[in-house]
């Protein structure tokens, strides 16, 4: 007898989804993506409405098969890819790969937001149809990124250098990185002083209070000369209470996470890029093996909306009462307000079940899906639990014609911090509940200390991600992806947690902002995001919205002369050719990043590598000088790093073009007769290979080093790293780990 086919998207949903239905469907898989534009072509038709060419992806022909056959063999098809823009349009791109196998056999698409035995059930027994404004939103925005990166790309390639991209919103939030940055260069410190204070009355505990005011003006203290006479001044007048004030206030629990919260909230406290956050996020939505069933343990993860149902907020309540008693219940059900723009196609990202707390599933989940499961149950149940009340207080004291401030608060009931502690409440100065108006109050000798204002900070992942939303650019399926490219395409690395735009990355930015700027801006980026809902919405048809943007794009780039902006982005240095005497040394960019070359090239060949000081001058980097001979020509050897590492060579060059690469000084561990050297790929990541390859095809990703593995007494350990434990050893052969 024929089963009905349902289609998802991964192998692990299938495996959830068909033990909930008890193989009364056949439950298949499409890996993502059927279809999509070809890779090494432009594949829309410009002049016939932007029509996309699609075409099958040859990577996965074993896979469309599979899913014809179980197709033909089926008396109806279910489409249930995830219930946003993207899923929708696999769902599209799906039937239009069986039409032939689909015949008239009936047609569904099915939705839910969690995977759960009740959602897929009601999901079947309430079936819908394929939403094509939601697949015509998808294909505006995949054409859209197509037509930019095919017509701006090529002359990033033709002014700057070879294989970068101009993404239409990754190039907006480069942008936001490039601006911080030119800000924080532009920033000159302001000094300013202040003056602090120890106050106290009898044996009542001291609290410090901060100058604020003098002769009823707040007062900006700008230099030690007048901080000093202040507190001269000040120092012996008689200090009285002039206000205190007490209010005890609530503190909310913050909203369930969404998308863009959730990858915030797990880069601050658990240092997880967003794209790490998503593919965790990703295995505990599509089900986790608890004690052999495949289990789904959170909602969708993409989304942008703060509601929950009804069913899952009761259940948390009732979960409070029982593990922090009824005291913790809030007495209503606590509901939170999406921001204009969500589209609320989801509930927020919360646990399926409350009632599976992190502890009960710590012996099934991996380190990192137990720390992300943890957050997200505990943001959810607070939701549901009291507000914090605090006991604020703040305090004025009367010194001559000054005025001092001082603040304080105390938690006088936790609430939802019993169970989400990552909400900051400043606690400030603990003030004496005895203090009363008018106490006469002692004072220590008046604290001078001096300040500066500090620029703007750079962008962490969570404050870019946090800008992005604000801004109104991208949307939650996104922020991954465009953060992600950023750092792949190098226009910008991390140093200590927050972006700092490379050199490549502000020319790439300043470009695009000197050509486009009317693409590339926040303001018509987030106007773009709307009309592509307005699509979804059916308020906007989208090749009209499309052809609107590439007209002015077009227009735009008619009128870039590629041969005067390769000219303006070569940086002189005033640097003199060394080898030819005529030239002088100029800054050019190469696959493998930026280097110094005579501007007399191709009659001059001189080139070599440079670094750049705190500053952004150019230091040219001299080559190690090393204790021994070139074999061929007899000049000493030298040092040299290039694209695939560091190597040694002839000190002659280019006359001489002997060369080697460098090695570590330690035996290959797999001939003994070679050493390991250091090299790096084509795409940059660093290997470690044998200086005799291809004799010795020994390789390895991790550096060995000559200890003996204490467990299995293999001479070799692997150095490596992971961001949890930072470096440690480890025996490639039985797995011992060394701290």
């Amino acid at each position: 007898m024929a089963k009905g086919l349902i289609i998802v998207e991964s192998p692990a949903k299938a495996s959830t989804i068909s033990k909930f239905l008890k193989n009364k469907f056949n439950v298949k898989a499409s890996m993502g993506h059927i279809r999509d534009l070809p890779a090494h072509d432009l594949g829309v038709d410009v002049e016939n409405n932007f029509a996309p060419s699609y075409v099958t992806d040859k990577k996965k022909s074993k896979i469309i098969s599979e899913l014809r056959e179980a197709a033909k063999n089926s008396d109806a098809i279910y489409l249930a890819s995830d219930h946003d823009r993207e899923g929708e349009a696999i769902a599209w791109h799906l039937s239009k790969l069986l039409e032939k196998e689909l015949g008239d056999k009936p047609l569904y698409r099915i939705v839910f937001n969690e995977i759960t035995s009740k959602a897929i059930n009601s999901a079947i027994s309430e079936p819908g149809q394929i939403d094509m404004s939601k697949v015509d939103a998808q294909q505006a925005r995949r054409i859209l990124d197509r037509v930019v990166g095919y017509s701006i790309s090529p002359l990033l390639w033709k002014v700057i250098a070879k294989d970068l991209s101009a993404g239409r919103v990754q190039s907006v939030a480069l942008r936001l990185i490039c601006e911080r940055e030119a800000e924080i260069k532009a920033f000159v410190p302001k000094e300013f002083w202040r003056i602090e204070a120890d106050f106290w009355r009898d044996d009542l505990p001291k609290f410090k209070a901060s100058l604020e005011k003098y002769n009823g003006k707040k007062l900006e203290i700008k230099n030690d000369e007048e901080a000093t006479k202040l507190t001269t001044e000040l120092q012996k007048q008689t200090a009285v209470l002039s206000e205190i004030k007490r209010r005890t206030r609530n503190v909310d629990p913050p909203a369930p996470f969404i998308t863009s919260t959730l990858q915030q909230e797990a880069s601050k406290i658990m240092s997880f890029q967003a794209q790490r956050t998503m593919k965790i996020a990703q295995q505990l939505y599509e089900g986790i093996d608890i004690g052999g069933e495949s289990t789904g343990l959170i909602t969708y993860m993409r989304t942008d909306s703060t509601r929950t149902s009804s069913e899952a907020n009761e259940t948390a309540k009732q979960l409070i009462g029982e593990r922090f008693g009824a005291d913790y219940i809030n007495s209503s059900t606590r509901m939170y307000k999406n921001k204009q723009s969500a589209q609320d196609a989801h509930e927020a990202i919360r646990p399926t079940d409350p009632f599976r707390t992190p502890e009960s599933l710590s012996p099934y989940l991996s380190r990192e899906q137990l720390k992300l499961y943890t957050l997200i149950w505990q943001r959810f149940i607070a939701t549901q639990m009291k507000a914090v009340k605090v006991l604020g207080t703040t305090a004025r004291i009367t010194v001559g014609e000054a005025e001092f401030a001082a603040s304080g608060n105390q938690i006088s009931f936790d609430g939802f911090l019993k169970c989400y502690n990552h909400v900051n409440i400043p606690l400030g100065e603990k003030i004496h509940k005895d203090y009363v108006k008018s106490d006469e109050l002692m004072h220590d000798a008046l604290r001078k200390t001096q300040h500066f204002t500090t620029p703007p900070s750079r962008f962490t992942e969570a404050s870019l991600i946090k800008e992005l939303e604000a801004k109104g650019i991208g949307r939650p399926s996104t922020y991954a992806a465009i953060i992600g490219t950023i750092r792949n395409r190098k226009y910008a690395v991390m140093e200590k947690k927050s972006f700092v735009a490379t050199p490549l990355g502000m020319d790439v930015n300043g470009f695009l902002v000197g050509k486009f700027d009317s693409l590339f801006n926040v303001k018509f980026t987030a106007q773009m995001e709307d009309k592509l809902d307005e699509v979804e919405y059916g308020k906007v048809v989208w090749h009209k919205l499309v052809k609107e943007y590439y007209d002015d794009m077009k227009e735009l780039i008619d009128k870039v002369d590629v041969k005067k902006e390769k000219e303006a982005m070569i940086q002189e240095t005033g640097i003199k050719c060394e080898l030819c005497g005529k030239g002088e040394m100029v800054v050019k960019r190469g696959r493998s990043g930026e280097f110094l070359s005579c501007n007399r090239y191709p009659e001059c060949k001189n080139s070599k590598s440079f670094k750049r000081d705190a500053e952004g001058k150019i230091e040219i980097v001299v080559p190690k000088v090393l204790d021994e001979k070139c074999p061929k020509c007899g000049n000493p050897l030298v040092e040299r790093n290039g694209k695939y590492g560091a190597f040694i060579a002839c000190s002659n060059y280019p006359k001489c073009k002997y060369s080697r690469p460098k090695t570590l000084g330690i035996a290959c561990p797999e001939c003994g007769t070679g050493e390991v050297t250091a090299r790096r790929s084509k795409k940059g990541s660093p290997f470690y290979s044998c200086n005799r390859y291809p004799e010795c095809k020994w390789i390895s990703n991790y550096k060995p080093v000559p200890q003996a593995c204490p467990n299995c007494a293999n001479p070799y350990m692997e150095e490596r790293y992971n961001k949890d434990k930072g470096t440690f050893m480890q025996c490639p052969k039985c797995k011992h780990v060394m701290e």
